[in-house]
């Protein structure tokens, strides 16, 4: 089991963003940090108001953009223009290639968001895009399914956002001294909980916000693995179900 604490992440800080990286990003390297299973990135992302990232490119990878406070500008060469709220969920496949562009609208306050990359399954695929949104009170003491894989979502989820990777992306409001169990996870998988606020207890572990906890389940072995947590205080939660 690992444990990624939240203080130990990389980080970038310039006049108008202040970002912390689960894992190697630009130009912070960590070598024993460079991503989990397909999961490659996890930006911790904080834009000061009027700001953002110009028109940039990607390929071959599916960004997953998740709104905590504030509101985010997407553009992209596919045509799309949106406002990302928070509980909206914005999945961007690169595919072959995209250029977009993220910029904070508001003159007065800061956004606040989470970029996630998933390595996809195949290179190459068409660009596309897609958002929904998420009533938070389906994830009270449950798990809210926001991402699935595109092959199955119809018949597993089809309220959530497709990606071509096979990945369930699950999202918890834990209130305090709740105990919620995690979701079942078969074997030969691996398992990525990271805590977006409040401190919650899995398997005597503490974590506060930023905190993250790994486990994989060895297909051969069999493997200690937690099977719930409880929250200490209120807690926002993802976790990532990754063949």
């Amino acid at each position: 089991m690992l444990i990624r604490r939240s203080e130990a992440r990389g980080q970038t800080q310039i006049d108008w963003l202040s970002s912390r990286h689960t894992f190697s990003f630009g130009e912070y390297f960590d070598r024993a940090h460079r991503g989990f299973r397909s999961l490659r990135v996890i930006n911790d992302d904080r834009v000061a108001a009027g700001r953002g990232f110009g028109a940039h490119p990607h390929r071959d990878m599916e960004i997953l953009t998740w709104v905590l406070s504030g509101q985010l500008a997407h553009r992209d060469s596919l045509g799309t223009g949106s406002v990302i709220h928070p509980n909206d969920l914005q999945r961007m496949s690169a595919g072959r290639g995209i250029t977009h562009s993220e910029m904070n609208p508001s003159q007065a306050q800061p956004v606040h968001f989470l970029q996630i990359w998933i390595v996809p399954e195949k290179t190459g695929l068409a660009p596309e895009y897609e958002q929904k949104s998420f009533d938070p009170a389906d994830r009270k003491n449950v798990w809210q399914v926001l991402a699935t894989h595109a092959a199955t979502r119809a018949a597993k989820a089809p309220q959530a956002v497709a990606v071509h990777q096979d990945v369930t992306l699950y999202a918890s409001h834990v209130v305090q001294g709740q105990t919620q169990a995690l979701p079942v996870v078969a074997a030969g998988r691996g398992v990525w909980l990271q805590v977006v606020s409040g401190l919650v207890d899995v398997a005597g572990h503490t974590l506060h916000e930023g905190d993250a906890l790994a486990f994989e389940l060895d297909a051969g072995h069999p493997v200690t693995a937690p099977h719930e947590l409880r929250a200490e205080t209120d807690a926002e939660l993802l976790l990532f179900d990754l063949a």
